[in-house]
C-alpha cells in the first residue's frame, strides 16, 4: 500500500480544480495588454497564494515570487493594516495590492491612479482569486487604503 502525504497546497490545489472550466476572474479581458511587473511576498507553504499567482500571470503581469517566512514584516514596511491584513503582499507600480485582489481590479487601479498606498481583500473569502473552492462564493469588497488610514470600497463583489 502506497501513502502519500498531503500538503495544504495540494489540499488547495485540489479543492480549486474544477475540471478544466475557466475560472469567473480570468474570462474577462485584461485592461491592458501590456505586461506589468509585480512583486509577490508570500509564505512558501500557502497554495491559494500559488493560485492567485495564476491568475494575475493570465492577466498579462510579469510576477517576481518571493517566498519568506516573515510576511509580517513586508505589511508592516508598506503601510498594511491589520484590519487589511490577508496572506500575501504585492508591489505594483508604487502600489501595495493585499491578497486576494482581481487582476481586474489592479489593471483599474494602474489606469485611475488614485492617490492611495493599494488595494486589500482582507481575510481569504471564498470565492476570490486563488480561492475558488466548493464553488462557495462570499461577498466581499476590495478596499483602497491611503497614507491617512483612510479606507474606501473600491469594488463591491455582492452577486457574481
Amino acid at each position: 500500500m502506497v501513502y502519500y502525504r498531503l500538503t495544504l497546497s495540494a489540499l488547495l490545489w485540489a479543492y480549486s480544480f474544477n475540471g478544466g472550466a475557466e475560472s469567473i476572474w480570468d474570462k474577462s479581458p485584461p485592461f491592458s495588454s501590456e505586461p506589468v511587473a509585480i512583486t509577490v511576498y508570500r509564505s512558501p507553504s500557502c497554495g491559494c497564494c500559488g493560485i492567485w499567482l495564476e491568475h494575475i500571470r493570465k492577466h498579462n503581469f510579469m510576477v517576481t515570487d518571493i517566498k519568506t517566512e516573515d510576511v509580517n514584516s513586508i505589511k508592516q514596511k508598506y503601510a498594511v493594516s491589520p484590519q487589511l491584513a490577508s496572506c500575501h503582499t504585492a508591489l505594483v507600480d508604487g502600489y501595495v495590492i493585499e491578497g486576494h485582489v482581481p487582476a481586474a481590479d489592479i489593471r483599474k487601479l494602474l489606469a485611475e491612479k488614485p492617490k492611495v498606498i493599494g488595494l486589500a481583500v482582507p481575510g481569504m473569502p471564498q470565492g476570490t482569486p486563488g480561492m475558488e473552492m466548493n464553488g462557495g462564493k462570499e461577498p466581499f469588497s476590495v478596499i483602497s487604503f491611503d497614507k491617512d488610514g483612510k479606507q474606501r470600497n473600491f469594488t463591491d463583489y455582492l452577486f457574481y
